[in-house]
């Protein structure tokens, strides 16, 4: 049995991780973190959790998980998990951080997208980015992983097998992205209000968005170049889902089969992401609650452009889902032990 140490619990990540890890067949939680509610009920932050996680939340300290837990997720802001971890830690437990930590391998890079110092940037080498489908044997060796972001995550999935393939222009990819109000973390902001969410929809953080770094960083690898790209996210009135719509110019003539058959091989052994047929695009709705990401495309002969379209739960395969497929993996269990839910579309 593994033992799970949660720092950020009560957030909306750190609480799906609850949610999913609690039917996990070989994990315990034997720690759950929380700097907001310590010493209270977790059941009492989420009435769902009654007469399942009903332990006292504990505070955030680190160096005592490590002595308690096989594995430590933190789902926190950015900056504290860096701020914690130490080669003493890492000697004692894994760690699989769900903040922007650990995900851009350049700190100075990574300071200037996010505005803070970067306190331990001599594990930026050595942690993995834990997207299983692209790192899968990297995971399952490592001591720390960089759980990526929910937007790079949709956005690499649905790009990645064209760019690698060689049948778009790295430089010309323009990805437009849609997620709903989850994704912004469970802070009270006036902009997530609901009468400031509902019935709108707007584009933010845009040609600034802090997530476009490690869309570049991956996406240039799968491209064997460094790549600019445009990265322009949305607010939705919906809790959960990312909807990605990418742009690409063709560098050949292709056909829909032809590309079909570049995803299929891409993709052929994933557990998780389903390729559509000609007839479907993805939608949000079809994932929700779900590990699943759902990947379509279409050939626009017109205008020499390939249409890259993806869709994800932002808080399972863009957070807590794929942390504990990464966690499946670095304990050598089944990858999608804990994840098999299929996905609620209503």
């Amino acid at each position: 049995m593994i033992k799970v140490g949660i720092i950020g619990a009560t957030g909306y990540a750190g609480a799906e991780l609850v949610r999913i890890l609690k039917g996990h067949p070989d994990a315990e939680i034997v720690w759950l973190g929380s700097k907001s509610y310590t010493d209270r009920p977790f059941s009492e932050i989420y009435g769902s959790m009654f007469g399942i996680a009903d332990e006292k939340c504990m505070g955030e300290d680190m160096q005592a998980l490590a002595e308690a837990a096989d594995v430590i997720f933190t789902a926190t802001p950015q900056g504290l998990c860096a701020s914690l971890v130490s080669e003493e830690i890492l000697n004692k437990v894994k760690i699989i951080d769900l903040s922007a930590d650990f995900r851009i391998k350049d700190a100075s890079r990574y300071e200037a997208w996010y505005g803070i110092h970067h306190p331990s940037p001599q594990f930026l080498e050595e942690a993995v980015y834990g997207l299983p489908e692209r790192n899968r044997d990297r995971i399952a060796k490592a001591r720390i992983i960089a759980n990526p972001g929910c937007y790079p995550t949709c956005s690499i999935l649905s790009v990645c097998p064209a760019m690698k393939a060689g049948l778009i222009d790295p430089d010309t990819v323009i990805i437009d992205a849609k997620s709903g109000t989850t994704g912004a973390g469970r802070g009270a902001k006036t902009a997530n209000l609901f009468c400031e969410v509902n019935e709108n929809i707007k584009a933010y953080g845009v040609a600034n968005h802090r997530h476009t770094p490690e869309i570049e960083d991956q996406l240039g690898l799968a491209a064997g170049k460094e790549i600019v790209l445009n990265f322009t996210p949305h607010l939705v009135p919906m809790e959960r889902g990312i909807l990605v719509t990418a742009y690409a110019s063709l560098r050949k003539e292709v056909s829909w089969e032809e590309v079909r058959a570049v995803y299929d091989s891409f993709y052929e052994n994933e557990k998780f992401v389903r390729v559509l047929g000609s007839d479907r695009v993805p939608e949000t709705r079809y994932v929700r609650g779900s590990n699943y990401a759902d990947i379509g495309f279409r050939v626009d002969r017109r205008t020499n452009r390939l249409i890259m379209m993806g869709s994800i739960d932002n808080l399972v395969k863009g957070a807590a889902g794929q942390a504990v497929q990464n966690m499946n993996l670095m304990f050598g269990l089944q990858e999608e032990e804990g994840l098999t839910a299929v996905p609620m579309a209503f």
